[in-house]
This record gives C-alpha cells, sequence and structure tokens, in this order.
C-alpha cells in the first residue's frame, strides 16, 4: 500500500471524458484482467485496488495506529518544510498519487512560500477531486492547481516543458509497489520529465519487524481485508463478473528475501468465476492465492542506492525512528 502507479502487476500498489474514452478505459480493465488472471501464480494489478470505494478505504486504513506511513510523513513533512519549499519557491510541485491531497497541503502551508502551482497526477477523479477541494482550503496566498487524470507515466509524459524550478513528490511509500527494476524504470521516467537542478522528493517505508509490518496490513479492525476483497467487488461490477466475496480470505506474508510485504487473495474453496466482460473463466484450487499488492522496504542507504543510478544526487534525508520510515530529497543532475 498504497499503489497508485500503474506498474506492469501486483509487484509494481479514472475517469475520462466522452463515451469512447468510456469504452477504451473499459477494454484496458478487461485485457489487463484477463493477462493477469491466467498467469501463475494468479495476479490482479494493484492499481485497481483504487475504485471510489477503494481509495475511501484506503483513506480509512492511513487512521489506523498500525499504519504508520501517513502519520510519519506529514510529521517529516510539517518539520521539513522550509527546506523542501525553498528548492521550487515561485516554481511547481508535481505530485504523483495525490491521495486526499492533505500530505500536499501540509508541504505547502508550513513551507512559507510565496505561491505555488500544483500539478496533480492521479488515476483516481474522486482522490483528484478531494485533493483540489483540500488545496483549495489551505488560504493564501492562492495555489493554483492543475489536475491529470491519468497513470504517472502518461502524466509525466504530457508534463508542460515550463522553464520554472520543479519539485515532483512521490510521497506514501509508493515507490514500494513497484519491483526494483520497475522502480528503476520508473525513476529514469521521472528523472526524464526534469531538467538538471530540479528536484525530486520521495517517502519510502523503511523495514521493521514483521509484526508491525503485518499489522498494517492486515489489521485486527479489518480495513485492510475489505479494502483488498473491493477489488474483486470492482471486477463484478464493471466486468460483470461473479466473485463470491465471502469465498476469499485477504492473506498479508512478509517476504524477507525479498524484502517486501505481499497481498493475496486466498480461495477458501475449489471455485470457477466468470469474467464476462474479459471473456474469462477462472478456476481456483482450494488455497490458491491471487497477488493483488506487493510493498517493498528499504534499508536507509538502499533508497540512495535505488535512486541515484536514475540521474539523482541525495541532497537530503529526514528519518521518522519510531515508524521507520525516511523521506529523501533528491537533486537531478
Amino acid at each position: 500500500m498504497k499503489p497508485r502507479a500503474a506498474a506492469a502487476s501486483p509487484q509494481g500498489r479514472e475517469t475520462h471524458d466522452g463515451r469512447a474514452s468510456a469504452n477504451r478505459d473499459e477494454l484496458e480493465v478487461a485485457g489487463a484482467v484477463r493477462f493477469y488472471l491466467q498467469l501463475q501464480p494468479k495476479q490482479l494489478p494493484s492499481r485497481f485496488l483504487y475504485d471510489t470505494l477503494g481509495s475511501a478505504l484506503f483513506d480509512a486504513i492511513c487512521h489506523l495506529p498500525w499504519y504508520r506511513i501517513t502519520r510519519a510523513e506529514r510529521h517529516l513533512l510539517r518539520q521539513h518544510a522550509a527546506a523542501i519549499g525553498r528548492v521550487f519557491q515561485g516554481g511547481r510541485v508535481v505530485e504523483l498519487g495525490c491521495g486526499n491531497g492533505e500530505k500536499l497541503a501540509t508541504l505547502l502551508t508550513h513551507a512559507g512560500i510565496t505561491g505555488a502551482h500544483a500539478h496533480l497526477i492521479d488515476l483516481s477523479g474522486a482522490a483528484l477531486s478531494r485533493s483540489v477541494q483540500t488545496l483549495a482550503a489551505v488560504g493564501e496566498p492562492a495555489i493554483t492547481v492543475t489536475t491529470d487524470c491519468a497513470t504517472y507515466e502518461e502524466g509525466l509524459l504530457a508534463l508542460p516543458n515550463e522553464d520554472v524550478r520543479t519539485l515532483v513528490a512521490f510521497l506514501g511509500s509508493n515507490i514500494g509497489n513497484f519491483d526494483p527494476p520497475g522502480a528503476g524504470a520508473f525513476l529514469g521516467l521521472i528523472r526524464r520529465a526534469l531538467r538538471p537542478g530540479d528536484h525530486l522528493l520521495l517517502g519510502a517505508d523503511l523495514v521493521k519487524s514483521e509484526r508491525d509490518l503485518l499489522l498494517a496490513y492486515d489489521d485486527p479492525v479489518g480495513l485492510t481485508a475489505a479494502f483488498n476483497k473491493n477489488i474483486l467487488l470492482r471486477l463484478n461490477t464493471e466486468l460483470d463478473a461473479d466473485f463470491d466475496l465471502t469465498r476469499f480470505a485477504h492473506r498479508a506474508v512478509w517476504n524477507a528475501e525479498a524484502s517486501r510485504v505481499e497481498m493475496h487473495l486466498v480461495s477458501l474453496a475449489a471455485q470457477e468465476v466468470q469474467v464476462r466482460q474479459a471473456g474469462l473463466t477462472v478456476r481456483l484450487d482450494p488455497g490458491e492465492p491471487i497477488w493483488t499488492e506487493s510493498s517493498y522496504k528499504y534499508e536507509r542507504s538502499g533508497i540512495r542506492q535505488l535512486v541515484e543510478p536514475a540521474g539523482f544526487v541525495e541532497r537530503e534525508q529526514w528519518i521518522d525512528d519510531r515508524a521507520k520510515f525516511a523521506l529523501t530529497l533528491f537533486e537531478a543532475v
């Protein structure tokens, strides 16, 4: 969690105007579902977790005491906002995966800058709407906001080539939803969207005890289980599937060798599911999982080793030692 990246697979955690665009989206979802549910192990792209209900469930997860990423990151943003704000004073901040807008609002409120242009890129139209409302309430000086309902890749490629200082904010440990090769490729794409002297602000969750990691991804309240199962509800609604949610269990696993938490939906019985709009029949054995998300965790030095080969140099790193979360500022070179 939380994968708003348009990564190619769970190793990688929509709205458009017009009927033609809607049809295109439905075909893209159907094609992706057909492809990933025929893999072994069966998978679903983690970006499909974030429809309107999924986004609301994730917002609720962020308030749970066991999921510390959001609170830790917000604390670091408040504490170091002035230093971060100086790198794009009078320029623009591009946020990839804006959520409800509260983290960017926290940064801008505490940065003491004289104005900003916020360019928001997110697959979720609901998230973009919430972010615009949140940023509108920040106050003076007014923040100008541009929204782009697109994948991260599409949004970065379409980013206007403006002669202004730019900060790309990739927060919430979204980078952890890419496998290492995918993360490297995506960071290279971010670098190509920037000029030398621009900056990247990256939030990344650090390795911690297995107990703490599993509580964050399989909470006692059951919100994460509902969030995970909602992907099946979405397929039922959008692709005329007939998944019975009561026949699946949520499972989170810490894969220490790969340094990632994995989320799965485990079939509780032998069953056959129709996904009609994808032209697919899915057969599942008892105990067979569908892999829905991976969240990679990092050592402190590993963040620099991941990012710098893409064309960046580390300038500052701030750590929340209690939550074991890192906020790192990189400069494009």
